[in-house]
């Protein structure tokens, strides 16, 4: 079959959902022969990034299912895995899913006392975690046991396998995590339809340029890679994951794979824009794609210079230099990015601009009663769309506790101009109120100082209330070369403005080895206000 009628057969399957995309690809006639996924570690002796073919893919699952059925896997049994590598995380969660099993992948960066936390608050049946995680276990009261490593598991008799579980619309399919900045984190809960709905949206709308060969630089157990994964199966296209997303990682990848696309979070796109990225081979990037937290102008504007792409001219397809970048607003809890807008180098539409709504999801801007704000008021991002979570798994009351009028409140805060596009200031929690209807951001004063600044290549802007006065905290991440004794204090009030600058406290300089590579902004936030404010108040 054709994959472009593929793509549309999948679209219009109604059995088809986040549980068994594997399985449908191959029942629609897509070739075994064809790409499956591209690993960067060994996967039962096959080598590290080395294709696996469509029908080699179904074969390890089949034999993960079958090792984990033996061990008294069942549908609905939470399963917690918590590795490091990419392999593990994905053929883990394709296994349990065959089985009707709810993987609940895990960030191996959590402290072992959080993830013990998050472990026995799941109240599952197991856990499958790799030598180094099972050792940072030992000691703590998981309730439930280890029940082995995903590689033991590849030692299964795919021949053993079941049939595939057949799932039905609402099942529960996989639990993954928000960041656990502030202690252990929410288990997210999607279920078969919802987890796949953009992807079914996308599936039936053009295939994107950019999209045949991809180097996914997500983190493994986030709910992006899964939609990815999803998604790069439905397009029959070739996928690497990365199991580290480090920029030098990355830029290495692109030079020896040469995707057509990367995917990513802006704290990749920030690791990047500390490297001078002429210096590299990066021709065969046509596309950029970010999710989770929108990025800041400069990071863009680096990335889209560099690459090339096709454009339509009287002459035919030209390839031409510059890359595209696609950004959005996305979480776990919305299933998909929410947002989109597309930049290259001649577009200017900036100031946290995140675009417009995808057609199947619908979005609010609300007051603190639930009520719709008037346009350019800043709000409360409401959202309703067939991608959401179905809640926190064993916590309703957070599960209730973010809805309001029929709308999940993201805790991000937004407004939207008289053309239809939303542009956001802040995470609420990161923003302070300051009275008189005015509200201080963090999000927004970190692009400001980027743009003033070009020999800062990030920045975290922290602003609280304490002592009954607001101050303002600014860590710079600096440039190669920049000169670490200046004093740019000056520079960063002028681009605070009036307000946030007369607030500001102090500008400290971050050292590069002490930048952590943090799955997402919020914890790379977290990370160095711990690290650096805590040094600059002793």
């Amino acid at each position: 079959m054709r994959t472009r009628g593929l793509r549309g057969t999948l679209a219009a399957d109604d059995g088809i959902g986040a549980g068994n995309v594997l399985a449908r690809v191959l029942a629609h006639g897509a070739d075994p022969h064809g790409p499956g996924l591209t690993f960067d570690t060994a996967v039962d002796g096959h080598p590290a990034e080395l294709p696996l073919t469509l029908g080699r893919l179904d074969e390890r699952v089949a034999a993960r299912a079958a090792w984990l059925h033996e061990r008294g896997i069942k549908p609905r049994d939470p399963v917690a895995v918590w590795a490091t590598a990419a392999a593990d995380m994905v053929l883990s969660y394709l296994a349990l899913t065959r089985l009707g099993a709810i993987p609940a992948l895990m960030n191996g960066r959590l402290r072992p006392e959080i993830a013990a936390e998050y472990i026995r608050r799941l109240r599952g049946v197991g856990v499958l975690a790799d030598d180094a995680h099972t050792a940072l276990l030992a000691g703590h009261d998981l309730g439930v046991p280890v029940i082995g490593t995903p590689a033991e598991a590849g030692t299964g008799d795919p021949a053993a396998a079941p049939a595939h579980y057949r799932h039905h619309a609402d099942d529960p399919v996989i639990i993954t995590h928000t960041s656990g900045t502030t202690g252990v984190p929410k288990a997210v809960l999607h279920s078969h339809a919802s987890l796949f709905a953009a992807t079914r949206h996308l599936l039936a709308m053009p295939q994107a340029q950019g999209t045949n060969r991809i180097l996914n630089a997500l983190p493994a157990p986030h709910t992006a890679t899964v939609l990815m994964v999803n998604q790069a199966l439905g397009n029959r296209a070739e996928m690497f994951l990365l199991s580290d997303q480090g920029g030098e990682r990355v830029l290495d990848a692109i030079q020896r794979w040469r995707p057509d696309g990367v995917f990513g979070f802006s704290v990749t796109w920030a690791e990047l824009a500390r490297f001078d990225l002429s210096a590299y081979d990066l021709e065969s990037v046509s596309l950029w794609f970010n999710t989770g937290d929108c990025s800041h102008e400069p990071h863009v504007r680096r990335l889209v210079a560099v690459g090339s792409r096709d454009v339509v001219t009287r002459d035919g397809i030209t390839r031409v230099p510059g890359s595209v970048f696609i950004d959005g607003l996305g979480s776990s809890e919305m299933g998909h990015s929410m947002f989109h807008i597309t930049h290259r180098t001649d577009t200017d539409r900036y100031g946290r601009c995140i675009g417009r709504p995808y057609r199947f999801a619908r979005v609010a801007v609300l007051d603190a009663a639930g009520e719709p704000v008037p346009t350019g008021e800043v709000g409360w991002l409401g959202i309703d769309s067939p991608s959401l979570f179905r809640g926190y798994w064993n916590d309703s009351v957070t599960t209730h506790r973010f809805r309001r009028r029929g709308w999940y409140l993201t805790g991000d805060l937004v407004y939207a101009d008289d053309e239809g596009r939303y542009y956001h200031m802040d995470r609420a929690v990161d923003s302070v109120d300051v009275g008189d209807g005015r509200r201080f951001y963090t999000a927004l004063s970190e692009e400001r100082i980027l743009a003033a600044c070009p020999d800062v290549t990030d920045c975290t802007v922290v602003i609280v209330a304490e002592a009954g006065r607001v101050v303002t905290d600014v860590l710079l991440e600096l440039a190669a070369g920049a000169d670490d004794a200046e004093d740019r204090t000056a520079r960063v009030r002028a681009a605070l403005g009036p307000d946030v600058g007369a607030t500001l406290r102090r500008v400290v300089p971050v050292r590069p080895a002490d930048i952590p590579v943090t799955v997402t902004g919020k914890v790379r936030k977290v990370a160095l206000r711990e690290r650096y404010l805590t040094e600059a108040a002793s």
